[in-house]
């Protein structure tokens, strides 16, 4: 990645074949009439006619009948692994996300392939296989995930489906002798995500928790510049995630059910705002203090909360604000630098995130070569190199069952108005 680039527009593509280099020779209409003729006699009189004509016509200079092959062209990326060497993934749930996000990306991906289905609806499982050319034989349902066992194909197993439902469905994919990629939150309850890892380490199976702005090069670049302190020394943080809560879509009615979803907005997109401070402070919070609210009478928050803001206090000395609501539409995250300020706005959308730097006297954006997509497959493609060659999981399940901890930490914070000092695992210390 580089800063504050021109452009984003993609390098001419490399063609198969290129003509030699040099002046051209002149083309006469002449000499494309006789080779036209002998074409067409070539192909009644057979190819020796046909190359002996052309030998008699055409000048020692004419340009040779064909591109000429080259070497093989230095690409910028590397391009993809051959079919037969990407790491099979299963993905289970085939809802918006996984249709409008996953699914592409894996068909972008470069050392990843889509090769089975879980899915409820047996309906819409076919029609997503026709479109990714899923073999009909490698669709499941929930309750047959075990015969995952018998497909060789299947290396990954990606849980795409409500909270409520990720523990026993990863558990079910580590029988089965896969290795699991679950969706954010990892879980309910730090007692699930335990049973998760638990599981896991049963199987000697890997599990990884789908925190993508790890790999967002907006946040990357941010990330960066905080660890090689151009922002100067940065002693507070504010991050604010909001978005509409519409339950008239399929995707949301869930989210305000309590025992499915396990909270309100700040499980569902506050969780951004403390993973990713986590990340880019490298430590958490020893002690929080944090709120709750929902406007009377609307029916959206009858179990769940609209409006959740916190204060995180960090061992070093720093300090945090976070909110997260079911209203307002803005993802952001300020790092407040003595030097710079960085702000990523958007910070975790699918598309289009921003990194811009300012203090009193300047503003700049800063640009990178990639953009927000490569959010996607670089988190697939990073979980499949890990699983076909070893080494260590970004945003290990261990991660997952932190933060976990650290939401139910909030929400005890916001119900008994206090600040609450917390352990290192984020449990509440003297209980």
């Amino acid at each position: 990645m580089r800063s504050r680039v021109a452009g984003r527009g993609d390098a001419a593509p490399n063609l198969p074949g290129e003509w030699p280099s040099g002046p051209l020779p002149e083309i006469r209409l002449q000499d494309h009439s006789n080779a036209r003729r002998l074409f067409l006699a070539g192909s009644a009189l057979g190819l020796g006619a046909l190359a002996a004509g052309r030998a008699a016509a055409q000048p020692a200079t004419a340009i040779p009948p064909g591109p000429v092959g080259r070497p093989e062209p230095q690409l910028e990326e590397e391009p993809p692994l051959a079919l037969a060497q990407r790491v099979g993934w299963a993905v289970v749930g085939l809802g918006h996300y996984t249709q409008a996000y996953v699914l592409p990306a894996l068909a972008r991906s470069r050392r990843s392939r889509t090769v089975a289905l879980v899915s409820g609806n047996p309906d819409k499982a076919r029609s997503v296989a026709a479109r990714y050319g899923v073999n009909e034989r490698s669709l499941y349902g929930y309750d047959a995930m075990e015969r995952l066992a018998d497909n060789p194909e299947v290396a990954v197993v990606y849980i795409v489906t409500p909270n409520a439902s990720h523990a026993e469905l990863t558990v079910k994919a580590f029988e089965a002798g896969k290795h699991v990629i679950c969706e954010k939150p990892m879980a309910n309850s730090p007692a699930e995500c335990q049973r998760m890892i638990d599981a896991a380490r049963a199987a000697d199976r890997r599990l990884m928790v789908a925190y993508r702005a790890h790999w967002e090069p907006h946040n990357l670049r941010a990330k960066q510049m905080f660890d090689a302190g151009e922002l100067g020394a940065v002693w507070f943080a504010s991050s604010d995630h909001h978005r509409p809560l519409d339950p008239s879509r399929p995707r949301d009615q869930w989210r305000v059910k309590r025992a499915v979803a396990g909270g309100g907005s700040l499980v569902d997109i506050g969780i951004y705002a403390l993973n990713g401070l986590q990340w880019f402070f490298d430590e958490s919070p020893n002690a929080v203090a944090a709120s709750m609210q929902s406007p009377p009478g609307d029916p959206r928050f009858a179990e769940v909360e609209n409006v959740f803001t916190a204060e995180l206090a960090f061992p070093s000395g720093r300090r945090a604000t976070i909110s997260s609501g079911y209203t307002a539409d803005k993802k952001r995250i300020d790092l407040w630098g003595d030097r710079l300020v960085a702000t990523l706005d958007p910070a975790t959308a699918y598309q289009d995130n921003r990194l811009v730097v300012a203090n009193a006297k300047k503003s700049e954006e800063v640009l990178t070569q990639e953009t927000s997509a490569a959010q996607f497959t670089g988190e697939l493609d990073h979980f499949s190199q890990v699983v076909a060659e070893g080494g260590a999981v970004r945003t290990p399940g261990g991660m997952g069952l932190r933060d976990v901890r650290l939401i139910e930490a909030l929400y005890r914070a916001a119900a008994e108005r206090r600040w609450l000092d917390l352990n290192p695992d984020m449990t509440v210390r003297g209980t």
